[in-house]
């Protein structure tokens, strides 16, 4: 007998289903044949004869999560550099930068990242903060939600940049009051120069090692599938060398979505949908496949690069970096090419944009499934909830990113009533849409725990201590969890298959040490995965 033709019962647990009917939800016992669950039931039902069986001893058991934002390989990277988040002031950063440079003094560059705005003076990072401490090397730190890089004077003359070069469509090189570059690189101007240096020092050796170590940190958090969002051909590269040493399978499932930039040219734009329907369109497996295109519309609400409808406490506001007459083709192209599209849109200009966009190539390919997604929604008009329902528009949404203990600069910045409606979750339920949670990682811790403790309190995973902000939008634990396993699977067109334990679903499953239902939302911090199932089989054991 084959491993396929293997009937294994689980028993004696408490199994938390995901099925959205509550009479459904909850079960005791399931059994799994080959890598499908056939049975689900409650101990004393007429089960399935099994060939092997567990004793779950009243475990949990939850449908394997699925982050459904992520970055793989960057997260790969981040797990092996300095870890800023922590710090709580320009001291604490420059006391972690030294301590990593004395523990490697042969390093020929440094990189962090998570450092956060309102831990350096004035919210303005400059060279000369780093220099104070290292000057002789280039130092590269991408800030928390980076979607900004600070770097070193060492690191401005390895990226050639000087008073003389122009800033990127959609970025800034940050300038003092004589036109210098200070350190700080905006948007795509931390792409286009601090990335693509990075890119251009990595090695197929350092990228494989980054995709290990996530899928790693994953599989131990029981997190069985993913959806990358900025993937590029380096990245499905080392996927696809990481699959090819298993024999064509990955130990979790990948869907990834084609990064396209705006060039400020449509012809160049759509050679680059042209190359990601060519993706999609390549032999693929269950395991890995380009499923979309990313489109980065605008910044982030810390930095004041997010588009938003009325102006940033100083004054300022920000331009799109995908305005809707480059936008527009771009969507239409690629939904006429039936591919997903995700659109990062974090101010409520941005989100309009994407709508605006998405009706459009609605009335101009007519009718056709589709199921496109808008990245982050951290505000959005009232209203943007009901016109995403009604397009059939996922909101695929971060808790992590609501934390309290990150929160007060994103307050500062918005400095009105718009930060009463921030992070919205229940407005996208009541108005019928999908809601997918996810970490959007590394901008956030991965864990899908911590996740979820946020999701469920709007307190701080990473501070405990810190007080819940708008608990009003927490969300309970069991809706929370659907989110971020039932629904996230279907976000990518999957739901008729896996993110819930079901007959005939895929057998992905977290087995975990402690009830965190019956303990409450606290002990999801403390809560561990003990075992992780993918497709029938054992992936991570603690």
């Amino acid at each position: 007998m084959t491993d396929l033709d293997q009937t294994t019962l689980y028993r004696n647990g408490r199994v938390f289903t995901a099925d959205a009917n509550p009479e459904r939800a909850w079960a005791t016992a399931f059994a799994v044949t080959g890598d499908r669950i056939v049975w689900v039931g409650r101990d004393g039902d007429d089960a399935p004869a099994a060939d092997r069986v567990v004793e779950l001893e009243g475990r949990l058991v939850l449908p394997g999560f699925t982050d459904a934002h992520t970055h793989l390989l960057m997260m790969g990277a981040a797990l092996g550099q300095v870890y800023l988040t922590g710090a709580r002031n320009l001291e604490d950063i420059q006391r972690l930068l030294l301590e990593a440079r004395e523990a490697d003094p042969a390093a020929t560059v440094l990189r962090g990242r998570g450092w956060l705005f309102d831990a350096v003076p004035d919210g303005a990072p400059t060279a000369a903060m780093i220099d104070a401490v290292i000057s002789d090397i280039p130092v590269y730190l991408d800030a928390n939600d980076y979607h900004s890089c600070w770097v070193n004077a060492a690191a401005l003359t390895e990226l050639g940049i000087t008073r003389d070069t122009p800033d990127p469509i959609g970025g800034e090189i940050v300038r003092d009051a004589d036109g210098e570059p200070t350190g700080l690189l905006l948007e795509t101007a931390a792409t286009q120069y601090a990335w693509a240096q990075r890119d251009a020092a990595t090695t197929d050796a350092d990228r494989d090692a980054q995709v290990e170590r996530t899928l790693a940190a994953y599989l131990a958090t029981g997190v069985t599938g993913a959806v990358d969002m900025a993937m590029d051909e380096f990245g499905l590269a080392a996927l696809q060398r990481a699959q090819d040493r298993r024999g064509g399978v990955l130990p979790i499932r990948v869907a990834a979505h084609w990064l396209i930039t705006n060039t400020g040219d449509d012809e160049q734009n759509l050679a680059q949908v042209a190359e990601a329907a060519r993706r999609a369109a390549d032999p693929s497996t269950p395991w890995l496949r380009v499923v979309g295109i990313k489109l980065i519309l605008d910044g982030v609400i810390d930095a004041c690069t997010a588009a938003m409808r009325q102006p940033y406490a100083n004054g300022s506001n920000a331009d799109p970096i995908w305005p809707l007459e480059r936008l527009a083709p771009v969507v239409a192209a690629a939904d006429a090419a039936g591919l997903q599209i995700a659109q990062h849109a974090i101010g409520d200009f941005a989100s309009q944009l994407a709508l605006d966009a998405i009706e459009q190539a609605v009335a101009q390919n007519g009718d056709r499934p589709r199921r496109h997604r808008i990245e982050h929604l951290e505000y959005a008009a009232p209203g943007t909830a009901e016109r995403m329902a009604r397009l059939g528009v996922t909101a695929s949404m971060q808790p992590v990113h609501a934390d309290p203990a990150i929160f007060d600069n994103w307050v500062a910045m918005l400095g009105d009533d718009r930060v009463e409606r921030a992070f919205p979750w229940p407005e996208y339920e009541d108005a019928g849409a999908l809601l997918a949670f996810s970490t959007d990682s590394p901008t956030a811790p991965h864990q899908a725990l911590a996740n979820m403790y946020v999701a469920s309190t709007r307190a701080s995973a990473l501070v405990p201590s810190v007080a819940a902000v708008q608990p009003q939008f927490a969300l309970p634990l069991e809706r929370a969890i659907a989110h971020a396993t039932r629904d996230a699977a279907a976000s990518v067109g999957d739901g008729g298959w896996r993110g819930r334990i079901a007959p005939g679903y895929a057998a992905d499953a977290a087995i975990l040490d402690a009830d965190v239902f019956e303990r409450g939302p606290a002990s999801l911090l403390d809560a561990r995965v003990v075992e992780t199932i993918v497709a029938g089989r054992t992936a991570y054991r603690a």
